[in-house]
């Protein structure tokens, strides 16, 4: 077991270095087990005798010298953490270094490492440690110059910014590049790839009028693969300089896809480096979710260029100042692109599959937390989901205009700063003239508040009472207090028709927004002369967990009728989780099973409504997940009575409107041509979540019609999406689908991922050993994040009967696969270790099993401080809850 506890950051402690930093040339020799690098800048004290420490990690020292002289050993130290020199001049002196790392033996991929024989950065968040002795902070900004040198077989050479020279060496056998980026820049934004890579060119005239050059670099073949990572490059490029007035700044920029990576993307100053799955698609080989994710990140990492690069973060507790502002900015580009209530419906969905679980659990942390053991364990959906709605609330608050007045100021006051949250808000408040000191809570206080409406109708007054109340869960260790929290609100008669919303004198109002700041409040709305139906949290205006006193028949009224899309799914979703728990009550009591005739009956009604697009229908007959059903029964939940009970509810709706299903399999048949586009996508989700809906009432019908689309697919959306549709069906038929699939594409890693991710997830108690064949399977493996992620995050976060089987074992498969890929690389086994963090969700006996599988993992001797950390905080909520 690990002996010591690794160090604490906290927030409080912040203080600037004791030396500025101007510039930063270097130069870097690639050789795949001795790269060499040569860094040099000019330190100026701010005042004091403070030596200068700088971060290093696994890297060889050759040499330091100050203002040309080399330094005897006893003018420095070396620790396994920094290199501190402390014979220092008292004037502004030069620091010259001297440095190897080893890229072929960096398995966690963070510092300069290879990927399938191509040198490739990962410097966020403490990489360039592990590349260069340097302040691996991100408030030290400044511009740099970069060479690369290497062997002419890697003839593309990458760096930040515009290339300003490039020749052949004198051996003929190597080659140099140099890269200046003006802009002074953090070291976790540097980038560095070299390699044999084949690439897409195109140009943009930003509204200037300035030409930039466009780069995509790939894998030698795959250039087919590319024309819809440039088209998003596009499209985020004009939507930024028209939504925000932002402007792209260098002549170039450059995207590098690899297949070895730990994050999505990373936005590095103008030479982005994307996971490969987020780059590369062609309909054959991509789903519809793949041309939407792809669209969605290129814009979210091109955004940052503004909102992360040309201003970052004075600190990593800053974090959501970048994450979260920008998840915003690309959830409003894809909005204004496609469908803006699908989208929204689709990103409340992400937030509590995601973030909720989190929020409510044993990791829970505010938005901008106050310490962290590591740094990289707090990429979190906290930060980015959660921080997206925080921005969002303050659009609602404020509203667009004054929002986007406060966004030209943030870049004008902030262009080339570290900010903090406080600088943000302090624009928003300029901006708009309103004080947020209490909304600024929300960056604070974790936890997702639970919002409690019920309301009274005064006939005789022609009034309607609003009573709400706010309380947040004891979570963090923290104790809560009300939050300012935004509602959009509407009122209905029984037909649907709107109601004018009026004050408590009959005087129209301007905005629907009421706005609760206490522990609880009333609002009183007049000219109301029937009982209405209230429709609140219109479009999810605030990130609440929402309790009302409506009725089934007032959640009738509103998923037939309300005017706000979100409101009318998410009377859905409240009946849908309202028929299953239902369901699993009569289970238990072994009665019958109560009838959901009604809601079926209104769901059909939604179903055959031509007003409504396809996509919004595929998210309206798509059931609550599983877990999210789990986490609603009160902390005693049983993952196979979950299932059971959620499968029959589909079953009931589905024998309601097998007509209708059927119509629809009919009506939507592919035609041979794909496009990505909003309606196609739009009919492919009506098709495939009908599918999925048939087989659970009519299962023999649902495997031939996806047998037969499987086999005459024209793109790869057919074939994922045939056998998703039938993976809850036990049947043969499933895993000879499964089977073809792998045989037709085992050549390509991408579709490879999603065989593993698709045979994870395939449900049932015995699940496990599955995963335990396919981790001896030989195209499996831990060096891969990707493979590893699909395989056994797929099984741990997309099968809830298999993972939490009450013998244990689905836990036990995890955990040993934590152990090993933390001794390979610590971050991706930190995101498998977060799977346990919703243990209090299940029946005594899941949460004993899973909690001899994270005492194991504690366990093991020199475990890393990212697995620690989660596993930690994970067993310490378990103690307290047992």
């Amino acid at each position: 077991m690990r002996t010591e506890t690794p160090q604490t950051i906290h927030l409080k402690d912040y203080a600037p270095t004791p030396f500025i930093i101007d510039a930063l040339d270097l130069v870097v020799r690639l050789h795949p087990t001795e790269t060499r690098v040569w860094s040099k800048f000019t330190a100026r004290r701010r005042g004091g005798d403070a030596p200068l420490q700088l971060h290093g990690d696994e890297l060889k020292l050759v040499s330091v010298k100050i203002d040309g002289e080399v330094l005897a050993s006893a003018s420095y130290a070396l620790s396994a953490e920094y290199l501190t020199i402390t014979d220092l001049p008292a004037q502004p002196f030069t620091v010259e270094i001297e440095q190897i790392c080893n890229p072929k033996i960096n398995t966690k991929l963070s510092g300069l490492y290879l990927s399938n024989g191509m040198f490739c950065t990962q410097m966020e968040a403490e990489g360039f440690r592990r590349f260069a002795f340097f302040y691996d902070r991100p408030d030290v900004m400044v511009p740099y110059r970069l060479r690369i040198e290497a062997s002419t077989a890697l003839p593309v050479l990458l760096g930040n910014g515009n290339p300003v020279e490039s020749g052949v060496l004198p051996d003929g056998e190597h080659h140099y590049t140099v890269w200046e980026d003006p802009h002074p820049k953090p070291t976790y934004l540097f980038a560095l790839v070299a390699g044999k890579l084949a690439s897409v060119h195109d140009v943009f005239a930003t509204m200037s009028g300035r030409e930039v050059k466009l780069g995509v670099y790939v894998e030698e073949g795959k250039e087919d693969r590319c024309d819809w990572a440039m088209r998003s490059l596009k499209e985020s490029m004009t939507w930024d300089e028209t939504r925000f007035g932002r402007e792209y700044d260098l002549d170039v920029f450059n995207i590098v896809a690899v297949s070895d990576f730990n994050m999505g993307a990373m936005e590095n100053k103008g030479l982005n480096i994307f996971n490969d799955k987020y780059i590369l698609a062609r309909p054959d080989t991509a789903t519809d979710t793949d041309y939407v994710n792809i669209e969605s990140i290129i814009a979210h990492e091109y955004f940052h260029n503004w909102t992360g690069n040309r201003i970052t973060c004075r600190d990593w507790f800053q974090l959501c100042l970048k994450e979260g502002l920008t998840v915003f900015r690309d959830q409003e580009f894809t909005s204004d692109l496609r469908s803006r209530a699908v989208k929204r419906i689709q990103d409340v969905r992400t937030l509590r599959a995601r973030q909720f679980p989190e929020d409510q659990g044993p990791l829970s942390h505010p938005v901008r937390p106050s310490s962290y053991i590591e740094i990289n364990n707090f990429y979190t959906p906290t930060v980015y989901e959660k921080g997206a709605e925080i921005c969002r609330m303050m659009q609602t608050l404020i509203g667009p205009g004054a929002f986007r007045k406060a966004m030209d100021i943030y870049f004008e006051r902030h262009d080339g700063d570290a900010a903090t949250v406080e600088d943000f808000v302090r624009c928003m408040e300029n901006a708009s003239g309103r004080d947020l000191t209490h909304f600024s809570k929300w960056y604070e206080q974790s936890g997702t508040p639970n919002v409690l409406v019920s309301t009274k109708h005064d006939a005789k007054r022609k009034t309607l009472h609003v009573s709400v109340s706010q309380s947040t869960p004891q979570t963090g260790g923290q104790k809560k207090s009300a939050l300012h929290i935004p509602l959009s609100i509407g009122l209905m008669d029984k037909t649907g028709r709107e109601i004018e919303l009026c004050d408590s004198a009959g005087k129209r109002r301007n905005s629907p927004i009421i706005e609760l700041t206490e522990t609880s409040q009333e609002f009183v709305f007049g000219g109301v002369a029937v009982i209405p139906v209230v429709s609140i949290n219109r479009g999810f205006t605030a990130p609440i967990v929402l309790l009302t006193d409506a009725s089934e028949d007032d959640l009738l009224c509103l998923l037939a009728h309300d005017s706000d899309s979100f409101n009318r799914w998410e009377a859905s979703q409240t009946l849908a989780r309202a028929a299953v728990q239902g369901t699993i009550a009569a289970m238990k009591a072994n009665v019958a099973l109560p009838s959901i005739e009604r809601y079926a009956s209104a769901l059909r009604a939604s179903l055959v409504d031509d007003r409504l697009d396809h996509a919004f229908k595929a998210l309206l007959i798509t059931l609550p997940p599983e877990a999210e059903i789990a986490a609603s029964l009160g902390g005693d939940a049983d993952s196979d009575l979950v299932f059971k009970a959620r499968e029959d509810v589909r079953r009931q709706i589905a024998e309601h409107m097998k007509a209708d299903l059927i119509a629809i399999m009919n009506a939507t048949t592919e035609s041979g041509h794909y496009v990505a586009d909003l309606a196609g996508t739009g009919r492919r989700a009506l098709r495939y979540a009908s599918l999925a809906l048939l087989a659970a009432f009519d299962p023999d019908r649902a495997l031939a019609l996806a047998r037969a689309d499987f086999n005459a697919a024209h793109s790869m959306t057919a074939e994922i999406g045939a056998i998703s549709a039938i993976l809850t069906v036990e049947t043969q038929e499933r895993q000879a689908l499964l089977d073809e699939f792998y045989r037709r594409h085992r050549h390509d890693h991408l579709l490879v991922d999603k065989w593993f991710l698709m045979s994870a997830q395939i449900p049932g108690e015995q699940s496990y050993r599955r995963v335990e064949a396919l981790l001896e399977h030989k195209d499996f493996t831990f060096k891969t994040p990707n493979r590893a992620m699909a395989l056994v995050a797929g099984f741990a976060g997309g099968n809830l009967t298999g993972f939490n089987a009450a013998h244990g074992e689905g836990y036990r498969v995890v955990a040993d696969c934590i152990v090993q890929i933390d001794r390979i690389n610590p971050q991706v086994a930190s995101r498998m270790a977060t799977s346990f963090r919703s243990w209090q969700i299940f029946d005594s006996t899941r949460r004993s099993q899973a909690n001899i599988a994270m005492q194991r993992i504690l366990s093991v001797p020199k475990l890393s401080r990212d697995v620690f950390e989660i596993m930690s905080k994970t067993v310490k909520m378990q103690s307290r809850h047992d």
